[in-house]
């Protein structure tokens, strides 16, 4: 398997589309299965316009496609710009691991 690189810009997109706790609330309900818009808003204290603007800019990170069908816009979670954000995370997480793993080795080594 081929793994994507991803662009600096993407990956700006990505994180600050799930900056925003209603579009986190999003996907977690997309997680179920794909909602029509005015199912994705009911659960929020804001307007169908507020929430449209937040799928659009889930749907610009690429993480939401939106399909028309008649007049109800249907939404679809796109998990895959997700796992790449993870994958880029994923690399610090072991650096981190790593100079903790060290940290712990140097002080249990250390004499009093």
């Amino acid at each position: 398997m081929v793994e994507r690189v991803l662009e600096d810009d993407e990956l700006d997109e990505i994180f600050s589309a799930l900056a925003h706790p209603i579009r986190r609330s999003i996907l977690e309900q997309l997680a179920d299965g794909p909602e029509p818009v005015s199912g994705l808003a009911e659960p929020h204290d804001v307007s169908l316009a507020a929430v449209s603007k937040h799928l659009h800019v889930l749907e610009d990170a690429g993480l939401v496609e939106i399909e028309k069908d008649g007049r109800v816009r249907r939404c679809h979670l796109e998990a895959a710009p997700m796992s790449d954000a993870f994958s880029w995370l994923l690399q610090y997480r072991i650096f981190w691991e790593d100079r903790l793993d060290a940290l712990g080795a140097h002080l249990e080594n250390e004499q009093p």
